[in-house]
């Protein structure tokens, strides 16, 4: 790796985190400032391993399982980084996520379109020794031809630099996108006193209070977040309060908010961008292009099921929704019923067809109950046991289990981020931290993140 001997030396007081690959991630010593050189050092040895590849014998041993150890070394990196910068954005992380994202975009566009890596990885496939390899490793020869294909290796060379052009653009609206979303969710609040918190439960209340005390203010504090917007609309007597939120959240990062915000421009920009490089490609549209690694085989199938599913649901949903708008006009005096009014009538209609609340039942499954409860399914199903476990963190809120097998054999790993922050993407989500892949004689453990936006514990509630 051509980076400083010091960086690579795990005793080394300037040793930087992100390209220590023996263990798990550091993420109590992962800074901003680490990011630039591991992934400089990372790139400048991927691209030496490609050199190496070019000149070496065509085999797996020979040229792929260098290339696959290199870019594993190079995605597990930026994954944290990308992670850290979802779950715990800051300032000085998303300044050098940025400065780097077009890095590593330049990196994999000159993988994808290089010409000679594509004919060794042809003349593989069609080698004696690919019909003696694994299921597992044909499927990667057989998927980097694919990509190899969609990442523009056959275009000409003027349009190979068009194609690169077009990578480094979407990624960076991508990552502007999803900033904006986040920044746009974070300005919105709302402090409201006593009189409008009619119907809004206990814990999303004592939540609130403990908000706006942060603050420095009295009342009540309602957010966009989740834990926060969820409950208002389901709940909350107010209906002025409902629409207010409703509309706040619909409207974020629109042309309806901050400028620099305003994410209009950009969708317009990425759906261009995305015909462009489609056509590149020699696709129709890019629906086309997105299909390729996927089951389905054309954008005409995936509508004619999604035709056929909503014909067939329609007759119901239109049911659904009279009974809901002569309900809130009989019973609740809403009418029209508007979007802001659906989830807090659905709420009330349900109590008084089934005598079911979802807040009644909730106090049946605190966190902890309800965890032990997922666990317990896993185990079953899987024949296997999850164990708390120790991990560096980059949260006090973050958990950390293992799996192991009836042998009691590590299979696995995760972390587990539950609950909502201003720093933290919305949504709930998975990715892998660390692959599943054999390294000579031993299989790497894989590691997961398991991502969510709950509410978090107030006090001693659970």
């Amino acid at each position: 790796m051509n980076a400083p001997t010091e960086r690579l030396n795990p005793a080394s007081e300037n040793f930087n985190p992100l390209v220590d690959f023996s263990g798990l991630p550091r993420f109590g010593e992962l800074k901003p400032e680490h990011v630039a050189p591991a992934v400089d050092a990372l790139l400048a040895e991927g691209r030496a391993t490609i050199e190496r590849a070019l000149g070496a014998p065509v085999s797996w041993d020979s040229f792929v399982a260098p290339l696959e150890d290199a870019n594993e070394r190079i995605g597990r990196a930026w994954g944290q980084v990308a992670h850290l910068h979802a779950v715990l954005d800051s300032p000085e992380l998303r300044e050098a996520y940025n400065a780097n994202l077009p890095k590593l975009t330049q990196y994999w566009t000159e993988l994808g379109q290089n010409q000679q890596l594509f004919e060794k990885y042809q003349a593989l496939a069609a080698s004696p020794e690919y019909v003696t390899l694994g299921s597992a490793r044909r499927r990667i020869i057989d998927n980097a031809l694919r990509d190899f294909r969609l990442g523009g290796a056959e275009l000409a060379p003027e349009k190979k630099a068009r194609y690169a052009e077009i990578q480094e653009e979407l990624a960076r609206l991508g990552s502007r996108f999803s900033e904006n979303l986040l920044d746009a969710t974070k300005a919105f609040s709302i402090v409201v006193d006593e009189s409008r918190t009619g119907g809004i439960p206990d814990d999303v209340l004592a939540a609130a209070r403990e908000a706006a005390e942060k603050d420095g203010k009295r009342g009540w504090k309602f957010t966009l977040h989740a834990p926060s917007y969820m409950p208002v609309m389901q709940y909350a007597d107010d209906r002025q309060l409902r629409q207010t939120i409703y509309r706040e959240s619909a409207t974020r990062a629109s042309e309806f908010g901050k400028a620099e915000w305003d994410n209009t421009p950009l969708i317009a920009r990425i759906v261009e961008l995305r015909r462009e490089l489609a056509q590149l490609l020699g696709y129709r549209s890019y629906a086309e292009v997105s299909l390729v690694p996927k089951m389905a085989e054309s954008p005409e199938q995936v509508l004619g099921f999604l035709d056929d599913l909503a014909q067939r649901a329609r007759p119901f949903a239109e049911k659904d929704v009279a009974e809901l708008r002569e309900f809130a006009r009989r019973e609740l005096g809403l009418d029209p019923l508007e979007a802001w009014d659906v989830a807090y009538a659905s709420e009330k209609l349900r109590v008084q067809r089934y005598a079911f609340s979802e807040q009644e039942v909730k106090q049946y499954f605190p966190e902890e109950v309800a965890l032990q409860g997922l666990f317990r399914v896993a185990e079953t199903l899987y024949g296997v046991c999850i164990y708390a476990a120790e991990a560096p963190k980059w949260h006090e809120d973050v958990r950390f289990y293992e799996i192991r097998d009836a042998a009691g054999m590590r299979v696995g790993q995760f972390y587990m981020d539950l609950y909502a922050r201003d720093t933290k993407r919305s949504g709930a989500w998975m990715d892998d931290a660390i692959t599943r892949r054999r390294k000579g004689a031993t299989l790497q453990t894989p590691v997961a993140y398991l991502t969510c936006n709950f509410s978090r514990p107030v006090g001693n509630r659970p």
